[in-house]
């Protein structure tokens, strides 16, 4: 796997770049607008969704706790009206960034993944968030556009080192063989080993190019492509596939 350095810098900058794009969206598109890649739900479930998150990681990040919460990020009470709603969403969302932008990322907090329970979790994993539910709003407004390139890539590579490490898979979980994802236009590969329910992310610095890698599936896209699809939002057939397409839609995780 190429190594990208993100840093909450980074990520803060695409949060703020993503935010004020999907609440045009979701505004555009109007509240009983479907949600084309997101089944049964309309925008209204959407902004319900990404306001009740923001809120409850506002106000949990700060607290410098890494013990699990007791709370879990959803609406108390009845929906608002829409353009109540578009307020709260649009508050939460500033809300959100002055929260992250006060913490560093080495800061205490907890994270359901399986590794270090710092705030760094919660910059990158937000930035991700609204990153793909923009993308979701502006599907349902007929008129998406790609994610952006460093950005996609390092949301490949979270859902290669956070999601599916934490269990959080979707696709089939008994498929054995190494998937190896190109981003062409990012210029970053990653090879994972599939063992059935095991996943494990090569490091493609210490791979010499005699190595065999037993390869049996590949798929080449550009970033904003392999992370939809990895997301479950795009079909796989969007990418360009050889081997076995199985082994490529047991790493989906949305």
């Amino acid at each position: 796997m190429n190594r990208l350095h993100a840093t909450k810098e980074f990520w803060l900058a695409a949060l703020r770049a993503d935010s004020p794009a999907l609440q045009d969206a979701v505004a555009q598109a109007g509240p009983s607008a479907e949600v084309p890649h997101c089944p049964g739900w309309t925008c209204a479930d959407l902004v319900e969704h990404i306001t009740t998150l923001m809120h409850w990681v506002r106000e949990t990040v700060p607290r410098g706790v890494t013990s699990g919460p007791t709370t879990a990020p959803v609406r108390q009470g009845e929906r608002p009206e829409w353009d109540v709603a578009l307020d709260e969403l649009r508050r939460e969302l500033t809300g959100t960034i002055e929260t992250l932008e006060a913490v560093e990322a080495d800061f205490p907090a907890w994270n359901w993944a399986p590794q270090a329970k710092q705030a760094g979790f919660w910059h990158r994993r937000m930035a991700h968030e609204v990153s793909v539910h923009r993308w979701d709003a502006e599907a349902a407004a007929g008129r998406p556009t790609p994610i952006e390139t460093k950005l996609a890539a390092d949301g490949v590579s979270e859902v290669l080192d956070t999601w599916l490490p934490a269990g959080r898979r979707k696709g089939p979980t008994d498929l054995h063989g190494v998937v190896h994802l190109v981003a062409g236009d990012a210029g970053y590969e990653w090879f994972v080993r599939l063992r059935g329910a095991g996943v494990s992310l090569l490091d493609t610095s210490t791979i010499l190019d005699s190595d065999d890698h037993h390869a049996r599936a590949q798929a080449t896209g550009p970033a904003s492509d392999l992370l939809l699809a990895l997301m479950g939002r795009l079909r796989m057939e969007r990418l360009v596939v050889t081997g076995d397409p199985r082994l490529i839609s047991a790493l989906r995780t949305g």
